[in-house]
């Protein structure tokens, strides 16, 4: 858009912000109680001690403060998490088609959470209590990402073809062993493996808001601080050296972040396909390349378009709520196909 490219970074960052507030504010009306503007600020007032409780509002108050605002939050954090992995992974392999879900972090994240679910009283996992699935999920998610890059990486250079190929594989075995936990579990492990796949932000509480917030946090800031060091890679491993970038220790430096970012988010809502690859790729069209805008722009744009998914994934088939991964792979895989699409055409010499 012409609009957007005149405008400078600042002032984009500050439209991203007023909508997600917008947005931030709607999400949290919206529901089987609707709340006004008003009622949440006075609920807001309460638990922070600046205003008076009343008795009579016991019941709207502990489903605004204990249900939908930790929703709400944990919804945020999580596209913000997906849309700086998203553009982390494409800075990292050099290639506008890669995302979480598609370089195998989604599903090593997932059978982590899965083994943790299942065998979360081991003697290996029982003593790290809660951090056990987070724990468990950073693991093999790390393990899954290093191993599709080493497959898919020679000389510094990554080949797309094999990344898509390795991905393939890796997320395969990842949901072979994922299934096969289901498989011998018991009923009720089962039955949250299955649901949990389909990600969903229902079961969300403080924890979970808390604990996705402060990894994204501490990650972002780690991330942001390499922005010019991702433009430097973006021209090939030896023009980055010669730049006085090391690409080794800023790619196994990044993958760690992008892995705890993603690990901690995934064990908490379960997989969330095609945002991490949207959320980039719509930036870079619409404004610019340079990754000392797109860290910031996407964590914004991210957790404005997630709010605004899971607005419609609560309202679409009331009084029910569609599984948040559902609606994002229905709306971002046809995305995904416009870009090889795109990407094809442009190598054979045709563009449009």
């Amino acid at each position: 858009m012409p609009l957007l490219r005149r405008l400078s970074n600042s002032q984009v960052y500050l439209i991203l912000a007023l909508l997600l507030a917008a947005v931030l504010v709607a999400s949290a009306s919206i529901g089987a109680f609707v709340f006004l503007p008003s009622r949440m600020a006075l609920f807001l007032g309460e638990a922070l001690g600046f205003a008076s409780a009343h008795p009579g509002d016991v019941l709207d108050r502990n489903v605004f403060l204990l249900l939908r605002l930790p929703r709400v939050l944990l919804c945020a954090f999580t596209g913000a998490t997906l849309g700086v992995s998203g553009a982390i992974m494409q800075g990292l392999f050099r290639n506008p088609i890669v995302e979480p879900g598609l370089a195998g972090t989604s599903a090593g994240a997932a059978l982590g959470a899965a083994i943790a679910f299942v065998f979360g009283n081991a003697a290996v996992l029982s003593p790290l209590g809660a951090a056990g699935v987070p724990i468990a999920a950073f693991v093999c998610s790390l393990a899954a990402t290093m191993l599709v890059y080493r497959l898919s990486t020679s000389f510094g250079r990554t080949d797309v073809f094999t990344l898509l190929l390795a991905a393939i594989a890796v997320s395969a075995m990842c949901s072979a062993g994922t299934g096969l936990i289901s498989y011998i579990a018991r009923d009720p492990q089962a039955r949250n493996i299955t649901f949990w796949n389909l990600g969903t932000f229902t079961t969300a509480d403080w924890r979970g808001a808390l604990l996705v917030g402060a990894a994204f946090a501490v990650c972002f800031l780690f991330a942001a601080h390499h922005g010019k060091s991702l433009n430097a890679l973006m021209l090939g491993a030896d023009n980055a050296s010669y730049l006085g970038v090391n690409p080794e220790k800023l790619i196994l430096r990044l993958i760690v972040i992008n892995t705890v970012m993603v690990s901690t988010a995934t064990a908490m809502v379960g997989v969330i396909a095609f945002v991490g690859l949207v959320i980039p790729h719509l930036l870079r069209i619409t404004r610019s390349a340079d990754y000392t805008f797109l860290l910031p722009a996407s964590a914004l744009l991210g957790a404005l378009i997630m709010e605004v998914v899971d607005i419609v994934a609560r309202l679409i088939i009331r009084p029910a709520e569609l599984p948040i991964g559902i609606l994002t792979a229905l709306l971002g895989a046809p995305f995904f196909l416009r870009i090889l699409i795109w990407q094809r055409n442009a190598a054979s010499g045709f563009y449009g």
